[in-house]
């Protein structure tokens, strides 16, 4: 899979559905707010990428809300349809 350096820390990109991780609108999208994320989900909807941060488990800071074992609820009950995304981990 693709490595990303952004703000000096390294992702992975390991799910890229429908073609939709594009580098650079990651990168333009990202900010510091994603820092702590064990994992950074972007998802397209009416041509705009939104990204949301998950935690691991077994993080600390881990809740209900930003489980990536959840990430198939998220998908299905927050993002479009069918809709173009990408999962990237932080390394």
């Amino acid at each position: 899979m693709e490595k990303i350096i952004i703000d000096n820390i390294e992702y992975e990109i390991i799910k890229d559905y429908k073609n939709g991780y594009k580098q650079e609108d990651f990168k333009n999208r990202y900010t510091d707010y994603f820092y702590d994320y064990d994992y950074v989900v972007g998802d397209w909807a009416y041509g705009k990428l939104r990204l949301k941060g998950f935690y691991d488990s077994k993080n600390k800071k881990c809740k209900e809300i930003n489980n990536f074992n959840n990430l198939s609820k998220y998908l299905e009950e927050n993002c479009a349809f069918d809709c173009s995304y990408f999962v990237a981990k932080r390394k």
